[in-house]
């Protein structure tokens, strides 16, 4: 766990999240990235009782990089309110083996989210239930095989740029759900949350965290 700290205070802490770690809890009853947090805190620091730890917003668990907890309620209230404001500075990784359109470009579509399917869908016509859902891009780089693209996060929506690369015909590489060919043998894809910014809820100072990479033939290549 130690070696996926990437920051740590009174009041935060913030996970390299891997692929296939759940952040909170689900059908699977699969030991969740949040417990194990609280299981360091708790040996760390002797604590005893119940540790508190706020899950502040979620990754999808095929995908890696950032993810902020909260270690004090003051900090996840205002964390929350960040997060609904847009407030919190975003920047994902993709690796895909079809180049957009442009080599940069902003993505405007608006999104049904199927709970059943547990899947999210472009559609051409905006309904009660669906949510515009915002995303600029950029090819940073190229192999032979595949495509390096930052991505900024206007708006975060459910499965946001897996179901917007996808309709752009660019799904990140090992997605299934959202029509790449092939899994990773990892059972991951290629998503990583690489860049945080935003203001400290409690000391105001600026927080920006860089989340390396996972370790794989791939992301190595754009490393």
């Amino acid at each position: 766990m130690e070696n996926q700290i990437l920051y740590e205070d009174n009041h935060l802490i913030i996970i390299n999240k891997k692929c296939g770690d759940i952040v909170q809890g689900d059908k699977t009853g699969d030991k969740t990235l949040a417990d194990k947090i609280k299981n360091y805190l708790k040996e760390k620091y002797n604590k005893p009782g119940n540790v508190f730890l706020g899950v502040v917003h979620r990754l999808d668990r095929p995908v890696s990089g950032a993810v902020i907890f909260a270690k004090t309620s003051k900090a996840l209230s205002r964390l929350n309110n960040m997060f609904k404001e847009n407030k919190i500075k975003k920047i994902y990784y993709a690796v895909c083996s079809k180049l957009p359109p442009n080599n940069e470009g902003e993505l405007i579509n608006h999104l049904y989210r199927n709970q059943k399917q547990n899947k999210s869908y472009v559609i051409n016509t905006p309904n009660k239930d669906s949510k515009e859902a915002i995303l600029r891009y950029k090819v940073l780089s190229a192999s032979k095989s595949f495509y390096l693209l930052q991505i900024e996060l206007i708006t975060g929506r459910h499965h946001q740029i897996r179901a917007q690369l996808s309709n752009i015909g660019c799904p990140v590489k090992g997605d299934l759900k959202y029509n790449y060919p092939r899994s990773n043998p990892n059972g991951g894809i290629n998503l990583h949350a690489g860049v945080i910014e935003f203001i400290h809820p409690v000391s105001e100072e600026t927080i920006n965290i860089k989340a390396s990479f996972p370790e794989d033939a791939v992301w190595s290549y754009f490393t």
